[in-house]
């Protein structure tokens, strides 16, 4: 019996749970891959206090072993099903109870909805640029997408690649300026505007990308990889009885749920920023919410 349970060990998870730990409770997260979530992922981090540049992963490794330091169990195992009015999560592994839960598990890639992508997935058509990057090294490349990640994994492609293509079904970015700024300073990233993604080619492997812009113009693409940053969907499929908007849980400003002693922080939840340093604002707030409303 956990007095917390942390679903998720991504940064929001991690926070929470230091914060949980320092108050001296039982805590334990629960995650089938392993610590940092999407943010061990990322190759570069440039807006986190405290770091004028740093990799995601040290960054999530740093907190991973600051939650560990405290006592903080981590348990990896993939989830079957959560009750969450009982508080209870069974794995394919264990039964795990606890008095109350916090859900951090944050979000994953959006799908291009093409008839080919899931069978080219892993084979030229990629989630991830940082993870996949290196196998395109002098190839030509697209990434589709237009705000802060698909800029931020065109600007890391354009070190390893011949030539990226940025796809974006507009005529501008939701990007800041500083990454816009970085951006048109490439010589070696083109922008394709007003386009959408029409035809992947390739029988076995991507061997080209058609596009079409807003006049039905058709453009191939010679690329041999295919990078998708159009955005994620909240990871909720687990859960029921909590409210969602759009997909994302609802909580209020200290992270509660609608369930009594379920908390939800991170990616999962509905608010306007999601960034590594609002994850660990969130995950802040749920672990002491949880911690005082457990004590009272």
């Amino acid at each position: 019996m956990y007095d917390v349970l942390i679903l998720g060990a991504g940064p929001a998870g991690l926070t929470a749970s230091i914060y949980v730990a320092r108050g001296g409770l039982k805590v334990a997260i629960i995650d089938k891959m392993s610590f940092g979530g999407q943010l061990a992922l990322t190759s570069e981090i440039e807006n986190y206090p405290g770091f004028s540049s740093i990799s995601g992963f040290e960054l999530a490794y740093k907190m991973q072993q600051q939650a560990e330091g405290l006592g903080v169990k981590f348990l990896y195992e993939e989830i079957e099903s959560v009750d969450l009015e009982n508080k209870m999560v069974k794995t394919t592994q264990n039964e795990y109870k606890s008095k109350a839960i916090i859900i951090a598990l944050g979000a994953s890639p959006r799908l291009l909805g093409n008839p080919r992508e899931q069978e080219l997935t892993g084979s030229g058509i990629s989630y991830c640029a940082t993870c996949d990057g290196n196998f395109f090294r002098n190839k030509n490349v697209a990434v589709i997408g237009g705000g802060n990640t698909a800029i931020e994994d065109a600007m890391y492609l354009s070190n390893l690649c011949n030539k990226v293509y940025l796809v974006h079904r507009r005529e501008g970015f939701r990007a800041t300026k500083f990454e816009l700024d970085k951006l048109h300073s490439k010589e070696n990233i083109e922008l394709v505007l007003n386009s959408v993604v029409e035809e992947i080619l390739g029988k076995f492997q991507v061997e080209g990308l058609v596009v079409k812009d807003k006049e039905n113009n058709l453009r191939t693409l010679d690329v041999n990889g295919i990078f998708v940053a159009i955005g994620r969907n909240p990871n909720t499929s687990l859960f029921s009885g909590v409210e969602f908007d759009n997909g994302y849980i609802v909580t209020d400003s200290e992270c509660r749920t609608n369930i009594k002693g379920i908390y939800a922080c991170g990616d999962i939840i509905k608010k306007s920023l999601r960034q590594v340093i609002t994850a660990c604002s969130d995950g802040a707030i749920a672990g002491e919410t949880a911690l005082k409303e457990l004590e009272m």
